[in-house]
């Protein structure tokens, strides 16, 4: 794009931003934001089409701001010293994205009644990212202090992300309440609320040997089309992602232990592939080289293979990230995050990196596995493998109840 064509742009968003702020965006009107960005309507109209399209470039650009605070909060993930300090890091953080375009905000939540759909679901799409940024800066966080959460993590940042922003209108819109004394305060209070509600401090060991299935132990397995959709992205981006991916359903591992993983980790034999797992429960898992009815190479010529004849450094990890370093479970999280983009699993909501291992779960069961060996190659008990049992017993009544009424045609 042309400097000046850039430029264009960039004074009309501003522009747009400012208004919508302190007008309303029901008030605002194009011929104001072209007088503002000292250009003709006619231009505006070229650059985004309408008001409409105006609006929703203005949620994009603020997104956009808001994810260059992510390599700050992932770094305060791994620097702060108690659980405490690091949810009150992320409060901060998410209550200064906020701050940035306060009357905006303000004017978005007010005037949402009269917004139409698609300005709803732009508006929808940036909150689920922002709960989806602070779901992964939590998996970090509990991995490092070696606490669990009682509650799945996307619920746990939408409940953190809702109480910050209710606290956000409150403070900014009302004078002489007596709900807290300052903002220190009210993010001590909040933060405390969730530590003694939704984190629970025990050692790994004891959460796996007491685990029982309970309402929140919810198995969502992936539709296969969204799989190898997912795969196929991978493998457009990079031979790296590519790999990863592959790894995520053909072994069923989670992002921390994809990251632990190293060039030794992989053991090729002339009838199959294995991954040495050493992370909590060491234990060796063969890669499938059938995900979901589809075939993807040979023991000799996978995606993980070719991924590694590419190499030319002498790093030992199986994955890197862009810089050429070792890829953490973070920095994994946020890819599957970019992969993912816009796509929506069967629930309604992005598909969640958790579900590629619930998923390859179910791909085993229905392959005929039985439980204790699942029970052995994922790492899981037995305890928690029943909802995953349940759930394999529902897929495979509803497709016995298809035969038969395909059977009465």
């Amino acid at each position: 794009m042309p400097n000046r064509q850039k430029s264009t742009r960039i004074r009309l968003i501003q522009a747009a931003l400012e208004l919508f702020a302190s007008k309303g965006i029901t008030e605002t009107t194009t011929k104001a934001v072209a007088e503002r960005a000292q250009v003709n309507e006619v231009t505006l109209f070229r650059h985004f089409g309408n008001k409409q399209g105006l609006l929703l470039a203005v949620l994009e650009e603020t997104e956009a701001l808001a994810r260059s605070d992510e390599p700050a909060y992932r770094e305060a993930a791994r620097e702060r010293g108690s659980l405490a300090e690091a949810f009150e890091e992320m409060a901060e953080f998410r209550l200064q994205s906020l701050e940035r375009v306060p009357e905006l905000v303000r004017s978005l939540i007010g005037e949402a009644g009269q917004s139409p759909e698609e300005t709803r679901q732009a508006l929808g799409r940036r909150l689920t990212e922002g709960n989806r940024y602070v779901a992964n800066y939590f998996a970090s966080v509990l991995e490092r202090v070696d606490c669990a959460n009682t509650l799945p993590l996307e619920t746990l940042a939408s409940l953190f992300n809702t109480v910050l922003l209710g606290y956000f209108l409150v403070e900014s819109t009302s004078e002489g309440h007596q709900l807290w004394r300052g903002r220190e305060e009210a993010i001590a209070s909040i933060v405390q609320l969730f530590l003694h509600g939704a984190i629970a401090s025990r050692s790994r060991h004891d959460l796996e040997r007491t685990s029982k299935p309970s309402a929140l132990t919810t198995v969502s397995e992936l539709p296969s089309t969204l799989v190898h959709t997912l795969l196929q992205r991978a493998r457009k981006r990079s031979r790296n992602d590519y790999a990863w991916m592959y790894v995520l359903f053909a072994a069923g591992l989670s992002p921390e232990e994809i990251a632990s993983l190293t060039r030794s980790h992989l053991i090729r034999e002339p009838h199959q592939c294995v991954l040495q797992v050493n992370l909590k429960r060491p234990r060796q898992v063969p890669l499938d080289r059938g995900i979901l009815g589809k075939r993807y190479g040979s023991n000799a010529n996978n995606p993980l293979t070719q991924w590694l004849k590419s190499r030319k450094d002498s790093e030992t990890a199986l994955f890197l990230n862009e810089a050429g370093q070792p890829l953490s479970a973070v920095e994994l999280r946020h890819k599957w995050q970019v992969l993912t983009s816009e796509l929506l699993a069967p629930d309604g909501y992005p598909p969640r990196i958790e579900q590629a291992r619930q998923t390859w779960c179910l791909d085993m069961l229905a392959k005929g596995i039985d439980l204790e060996d699942l029970s052995i190659l994922s790492g899981l008990t037995l305890e928690q493998l029943q909802p995953y049992l349940r759930r394999a017993r529902e897929k495979a009544a509803i497709e016995r109840a298809s035969r038969l009424g395909r059977s009465e045609i």
